[in-house]
């Protein structure tokens, strides 16, 4: 019963860990290039699902 439940949710998790990665990748490149360290550390700490990332790429990064 359990591994059935497991291989269930398994493409799920894989593709909210693929969105998540990402999404945090491009962040932290931005991030690190515009020197916002805070950023980059909350950014690397938590895991959102992408929502922070995208939060921070949206609203917060500096822009050139």
């Amino acid at each position: 019963m359990d591994t059935e439940i497991l291989m269930a949710w398994l493409p799920i998790l894989l593709l909210l860990s693929l969105w998540e990665g990402i999404w945090k990748a491009i962040a932290l490149w931005k991030a690190a290039k515009n020197n916002q360290l805070a950023w980059y550390i909350c950014i690397l700490i938590f895991n959102t699902v992408g929502i922070l990332p995208i939060v921070y790429l949206k609203f917060f990064q500096k822009r050139s």
